[in-house]
C-alpha cells in the first residue's frame, strides 16, 4: 500500500498543477484544450535548460531540476501566449485553437529537440536524457504510524507543487484578482461595467495556465519518463482537463479527483506486478485512469456547471 500511495502522489501532483492551470484559464472564460501542448512545450524548454546546465555541475546535483522547473514555467507561459492571442485578441474558435496549439507543440518540440541534440552532441536524437529525481523521506512525518508512508520517498517537486496549489487557491478565492477572474468567466460584461479589464484578466489567466502546465510537464519528465521526448504527449493534459471537469472547476474538489487518478494508475501497476504478468500488460493497466474517466463521465457529467461565459469571445459592444 505504501508503494501505491507514494507512486500515486508522484503522478497525481503534476496532474493536479496542470488541472489548476486549466481551471484558471476556464474561470476567466477561455476554454483551454491546449494544456497538453503547454505541458510539452514548457517541459521542452525546462529540459533544454537542464541539459545545458548539467555538464557544469556534479552528476549528483539536483540544481538542474529546479532550474528546469523555472524555465518550464517560463516556456509554458510564453507558449500559452499563442493560445491567448488567437482566442482573446483574434476571437478564434477556442476549441480549434487548443487542438492546433497541441499539434504545433508536438511538431516544434520534436524538431527543436533533434536540432539541439545535433548542435550539442552531434546526434539527431529526439530526446533529452534527464535521469530521475532523487526521492527523500520527510523527517518526523515519515515516522507517523499508518500515514507515515505518505511522506516517504517523495520527489522534491511534490512539495513545490503542494505549495503552488495552496498559493493559487488563495489567489483565486481570497484576492481581488481572483474575484475579477471568476467574474470574468461568469459575466464579463458585469466586470467591464465595474471597471475591470476583461482582456488583461484573461491574458494573465491563460499565461498562468501555461506556466503551471509547463511545471507539470517537466515533473513528469523527471519522474515517470526520466527524459524529455515526444512520448511526453501521452494524454496527461487531457486527463488534467477531465480532472478539472469532474472537480466542477473547483480546486479542492479537483485535488481529490487527481488523487483518485493517481492511485488508480499506481494501483494498476502494482496489481500487474502482484499478478506476475508480462511487462507488456503494464500499458493495459495504465489505462485505468482513462477507464475511470469514462465511468465518471457517465455518472457525473449532468452535475457539472462550467463558467457561463467559458468559450465565448469577449465583445465589449454587447454590454
Amino acid at each position: 500500500m505504501t508503494k501505491i500511495f507514494t507512486d500515486g502522489l508522484s503522478f497525481a501532483l503534476p496532474l493536479l498543477i496542470m488541472a489548476v492551470g486549466a481551471i484558471y484559464s476556464e474561470k476567466s472564460g477561455v476554454t483551454n484544450l491546449a494544456i497538453e501542448g503547454f505541458q510539452g512545450f514548457g517541459a521542452f524548454i525546462g529540459a533544454l535548460a537542464a541539459i545545458l546546465l548539467m555538464p557544469h555541475l556534479d552528476k549528483s546535483s539536483q540544481i538542474p531540476i529546479y532550474v528546469a522547473m523555472l524555465f518550464a514555467a517560463i516556456g509554458g507561459g510564453l507558449y500559452a501566449c499563442l493560445h491567448a492571442l488567437l482566442c482573446i485578441n483574434f476571437k478564434a474558435n477556442q476549441v480549434i485553437s487548443g487542438v492546433v496549439v497541441n499539434i504545433l507543440a508536438v511538431a516544434l518540440t520534436t524538431f527543436f529537440t533533434s536540432a539541439a541534440n545535433t548542435a550539442i552532441a552531434g546526434t539527431a536524437s529526439n530526446k533529452f536524457i534527464l535521469g530521475v529525481s532523487n526521492r527523500y523521506d520527510i523527517p518526523l512525518l515519515s515516522k507517523i504510524p499508518w500515514i507515515g508512508g505518505l511522506f516517504r520517498k517523495m520527489y522534491p517537486f511534490e512539495w513545490i507543487i503542494i505549495g503552488l496549489v495552496i498559493f493559487f487557491w488563495y489567489l483565486m478565492y481570497k484576492t481581488r484578482y481572483g474575484m475579477r477572474l471568476r467574474a470574468c468567466g461568469e459575466n464579463p460584461q458585469a466586470l467591464d461595467a465595474a471597471g475591470g479589464d476583461v482582456v488583461k484578466t484573461r491574458w494573465i489567466a491563460v499565461i498562468i495556465s501555461g506556466a503551471l502546465s509547463g511545471i507539470g510537464g517537466i515533473c513528469f519528465a523527471y519522474s515517470i519518463m526520466a527524459n524529455f521526448s515526444p512520448s511526453i504527449y501521452m494524454g496527461y493534459g487531457y486527463l488534467a482537463i477531465a480532472a478539472m471537469i469532474f472537480g466542477n472547476w473547483n480546486i479542492p474538489a479537483t485535488v481529490l479527483v487527481c488523487l483518485v487518478f493517481g492511485l488508480a494508475k499506481a494501483g494498476g501497476q502494482q496489481l500487474c506486478i502482484a499478478m506476475k504478468l508480462p511487462g507488456n500488460y503494464t500499458d493495459l493497466f495504465n489505462m485505468l485512469p482513462y477507464v475511470l474517466t469514462m465511468l465518471l463521465l457517465i455518472f457525473f457529467s449532468k452535475r457539472n456547471h462550467p463558467p457561463q461565459a467559458s468559450g465565448q469571445p469577449w465583445d465589449q459592444s454587447k454590454r
